[in-house]
Parts: structure tokens; sequence; C-alpha cells
């Protein structure tokens, strides 16, 4: 099996009223599916959670499922390390490279020392191989599943 550093990212669109994220998350639970990160945008009338899930494919088909609207987008888990500075040498290796951070937020689960670091990049692929390159350790679907 080839590893994939490429990590695939659901977007939900909610109305944004009370109750909504509720209920699509208890929704989620009750499928059994386990969510590993998240992250919520929101504007006047709609937000959009963004969901890295153990298992993204029966995240998928559940939203499908039950009607939920969605989108697929790749994004990449980096581990960075946890002191002042660690976001600031991950960030400036992708620009020094002239590609764009679309958006990042934080994992769960955090390891002694370092964070996990989910961005969406303009370019996923090229940005996995500069990253990797210059030493940053990048978690692949497998680890994101295990967490």
């Amino acid at each position: 099996m080839e590893t994939s550093f490429l990590i695939r990212q659901i977007s939900v669109f909610l109305e944004n009223r009370p109750g909504s994220l509720a209920e699509v998350t208890r929704y989620l639970a009750d499928q059994g599916v386990n969510l590993r990160a998240m992250t919520i945008a929101e504007s006047r009338d709609f937000g959009t959670i963004r969901i890295i899930a153990s298992d993204q494919e029966a995240c998928a088909e559940a939203l499908r499922k039950e009607g939920y609207p969605y989108n697929e987008v790749d994004v990449l888990a980096a581990e960075v390390s946890d002191r002042p500075g660690g976001m600031a040498d991950l960030t400036e290796i992708i620009a020094r490279e002239g590609m764009n951070i679309e958006y990042g937020y934080g994992m769960v689960e955090k390891k002694e020392g370092s964070a996990i670091i989910v961005l969406r990049v303009d370019d996923p692929y090229r940005a996995s191989v500069v990253l990797q390159g210059k030493g940053v350790r990048l978690l692949s679907v497998e680890e994101v599943g295990k967490l």
C-alpha cells in the first residue's frame, strides 16, 4: 500500500442557526464517525465545518446518505515543534517556495513537544514534497485514521 500524505478534508455546509452544528455532529457520532479535527467558518446565513475524520469515506457516505451538502479537498497534516516559532518555521518554508496557505487549523491530537497543524495549500502535492525535503514530518492518511 502506497503511503499518502494528502489527507481528504470534508467541508459541510450548514444553515447558520442554533442547533445545526449539534445536529450534524450528533448524526455523525450516531453513524460511528470519529472527528479528529474540526474548524468552523461562518457567514451571516451559512457556516462551513471543515472535518478530518478517522474514516473519511465513512464520514462522506454518512453525509451523502442524509443529504448534507459537502465537498472534499486535499490538505496536509504537518507536525510542528510546540514552541514559539514552530508555526513560523513551517509557514516560511511554504512562503519561500511561492506557495499560498489558504487556511489552517490544529488537530485534536498533540504529541509531547509537538502539535499537528492541518493546512490547505494551493498546491498540496508540491507542498508535501517540499516540506518533507526540509525535514518536516507529515502524517499519512493511515496515521490520521489511527489518532
